[in-house]
């Protein structure tokens, strides 16, 4: 049988009979037979190859061997991979979130987290704004936070506020608040704050103001952290422009910060530090599990005034000059020579005795007498005789004035009220007006005293005169005294400002019972 060149005999087919329409295959000739007449077709030529018998690529034209088998083979890795890629995205669909990058600290990242109070301490002050709690009973809370005094220094907002609302000055052992129920938001509270309805408070530990007021203060101190064993990473961000890590840590919300004896609870916190190992921001929650985020803004960091019950502007204290002791030592002959002093006074001994006074006292008699009201008690106040240490106390109805500013006592003592017999002095604001009579008495010795600072008050200069820590005079150029001021058992300041001049005649002794 003839072969083709490089393809193998094949065999001859029987004649396919009963398929009309089927061509028949003709036998080729032997080898050496002629070649078939002029326009006669070969057998192998022009016809189509059985599929049943034809190998795979057989009838392939030369030069293109295996192209259907090239063909089928690329369509079966396309089907392949389509499946593949179907069934990979049928399963990623339900599939988990990729794990948590959270890992340890690095040695570096702990260095910084254990140097952020100090570093935060050393920066002094910076900028605040404080979200506590979500929705309509969200509190907004926007100013200062001074580590180094320390201080804080809000404004009080938001739908939550409630009777929070407006303005609050506060140091790890006072919070003193300055209510205003109409007050709208501000960008900020006014740098110098007012002076006027300031009063002592004391919300519930751990929740509130108080809550606030411990975590904030606690951001600074003056000394490294340990870093707990349980601080992770979590990620990488960028704050205002700042990169920053983020890391979750235990974090003391407390007054421990400052007296490290006093317990202060621990809780878990994010923690947006930079590189410098100064902290941006912070979210977590307050021991009642009210949910609070903190920002800091490093770039707004004011001098901040104390309200006076907190002691007022920081000065540089130091020795009395030669002239501020001479003032000092003349001034009992100086107060004699006055005779007296019309007064008003601020007393906050506690949340619910946040006092105001006025009245008057006499250096020369030894004696004072003054109206005492309760700010936020309208409708009642107490009238007060002051001589030699003992004091009488009765409560008569309200004459004029308010809460806040009191009129002074009537003169003279309304007719009809019964004096109770006299009793030392029991109160803080006794003890203050008991000051105030004894600044005439014997000089005090000027090298007990140091200078504060320089002040301004009812637009005079005054030296302001620590003695012990405890009691402060206000002395203006002329050798006059206008203001005492002593700090309470609350550890605040109360204060009486004077008007030294002419009084009238005080009543300086109690009445005898009637019949006697």
């Amino acid at each position: 049988m003839e072969t083709s060149p490089g393809r193998p005999p094949r065999p001859t087919p029987a004649p396919a009979a009963g398929r009309p329409g089927r061509r028949r295959r003709i036998p080729a000739p032997p080898t050496g037979s002629a070649a078939p007449p002029t326009g006669t077709a070969r057998a192998d030529h022009g016809t189509d190859p059985d599929p049943r018998t034809e190998p795979d690529g057989a009838g392939d034209p030369p030069g293109r061997p295996g192209r259907r088998r090239s063909i089928l083979l690329a369509l079966g890795v396309v089907a392949t991979a389509s499946a593949a890629a179907l069934v990979a995205g049928l399963a990623s669909w339900d599939a988990p979130e990729p794990a948590d990058p959270a890992r340890p600290l690095t040695a570096a990242e702990a260095e910084r987290l254990a140097a952020m109070r100090v570093t935060a301490y050393r920066d002094v002050r910076s900028g605040v704004r404080v979200t506590v709690g979500a929705g309509a009973a969200r509190t907004e809370l926007v100013g200062w936070v001074d580590w180094a005094r320390p201080l804080l220094y809000l404004d009080v907002g938001g739908p939550g506020a409630g009777p929070d609302r407006g303005l609050v000055q506060a140091t790890p052992t006072a919070l003193v608040a300055r209510p205003d129920p109409t007050a709208a938001a501000t960008p900020s509270p006014p740098l110098l704050p007012p002076t006027d309805r300031w009063q002592l408070r004391e919300p519930p530990p751990g929740r509130g103001l108080t809550a606030v007021r411990d975590l904030l203060l606690a951001l600074g101190r003056d000394r490294p952290d340990a870093v707990a064993a349980e601080a992770r990473w979590l990620g990488r961000e960028s704050t205002a422009g700042t990169p920053v890590d983020l890391l979750q840590a235990p974090l003391t919300a407390g007054p421990a910060a400052v007296s490290p004896a006093t317990p202060a609870p621990v809780r878990q916190f994010r923690l947006w530090l930079d590189q410098d190992g100064r902290l941006h921001r912070l979210t977590g929650r307050l021991p009642d599990d009210t949910p609070v985020t903190v920002e800091l803004e490093r770039s707004d960091r004011p001098t901040l005034r104390p309200v006076d019950a907190l002691g007022g502007r920081p000065g540089l204290p130091r020795a009395l000059s030669d002239v501020e002791a001479d003032r000092l030592t003349r001034l009992p002959t100086r107060l004699r020579a006055a005779g007296g002093a019309a007064l008003t006074g601020t007393a906050p001994l506690d949340p619910t005795a946040n006092l105001r006074a006025a009245g008057w006292l006499d250096w020369a008699g030894s004696a004072a007498y003054l109206a005492v009201s309760e700010a936020g008690t309208p409708g009642r106040r107490t009238l007060l005789r002051h001589r030699a240490g003992r004091v009488a106390r009765v409560q008569v109805p309200t004459d004029g004035g308010t809460a806040e500013l009191p009129a002074r006592p009537p003169l003279p003592p309304p007719a009809g009220v019964s004096w109770p017999r006299p009793t030392r002095a029991t109160d803080d604001l006794d003890r203050l007006v008991g000051a105030a009579l004894r600044a005439a008495g014997p000089p005090v010795d000027a090298r007990s005293a140091v200078r504060l600072r320089g002040d301004r008050l009812a637009g005079r200069t005054v030296d302001v005169i620590e003695l012990r820590g405890q009691l402060r005079y206000w002395i203006d150029r002329a050798g006059l005294l206008r203001r005492v001021e002593l700090r309470t058992g609350r550890g605040v300041w109360a204060q009486l400002d004077l008007t030294p001049g002419r009084v009238p005649a005080l009543p300086t002794t109690t009445p005898p019972p009637a019949g006697r």
